[in-house]
């Protein structure tokens, strides 16, 4: 297998393993206010948020910033917690189809966050010179990017099923979807360690 599958599935996986679906939880807050006719948007924001992964790999890469776990492991939940609070309080309302700036600034913000909970992992991986890591990093954000579309493809399937043949408004959707995130998410931030000290 070539250096490029390696990272790539490594990607892939980093969305899609069964054990990390903090960022599939994300996904889904993020997708679920949009239809398929909204595609071309929200594949930009997954793209926004891969950028912003990517760039707190980066940085971490070439020991421009290193993080504390426990910080970041506290913050991912607070990025998924935000993300689903705010479909609820917009839900049925027409700002999801203004302006992309603010939400696009705050994906970007999250992805950043979320790179970095990888960071010290993907650099342990890597041998060699930060330098030596960049082709591999850019091949991992490939597999992130990929899986990212998979997750948003299901999502955005979903949501068409559901209001197609069990007849529910994309309000009621966005609701009962975010709904269920909080529910996963809040008992992550609750038990978080920092909390048990």
């Amino acid at each position: 297998m070539s250096d490029f599958w390696i990272y790539f599935k490594i990607g892939l996986n980093h969305v899609l393993d069964i054990n990390g679906y903090d960022h599939v939880l994300f996904l889904i807050a993020l997708t679920v206010p949009y239809a398929f006719k909204d595609w071309k948007r929200i594949v930009l924001l997954a793209t926004i948020f891969t950028i912003g992964h990517t760039l707190s790999l980066l940085l971490s890469v070439l020991n421009i910033i290193t993080v504390k776990a426990n910080i970041i492991e506290l913050l991912i939940p607070i990025t998924i917690l935000i993300t689903a609070f705010y479909n609820i309080l917009t839900a049925g309302k027409s700002s999801k189809q203004d302006s992309i700036t603010f939400i696009g600034a705050v994906t970007l913000f999250f992805g950043i966050i979320h790179g970095l909970a990888f960071s010290n992992y993907f650099k342990a991986i890597l041998p060699g010179k930060p330098t030596d890591k960049l082709i591999p990093l850019f091949e991992f954000s490939l597999g992130i990017e990929t899986s990212q579309i998979i997750v948003i493809l299901a999502v955005l399937t979903l949501s068409f099923v559901v209001q197609t043949l069990f007849r529910f408004s994309k309000r009621d959707f966005t609701l009962v979807m975010s709904a269920f995130v909080l529910g996963v998410v809040v008992p992550l931030i609750i038990d978080n360690p920092i909390f048990k000290k």
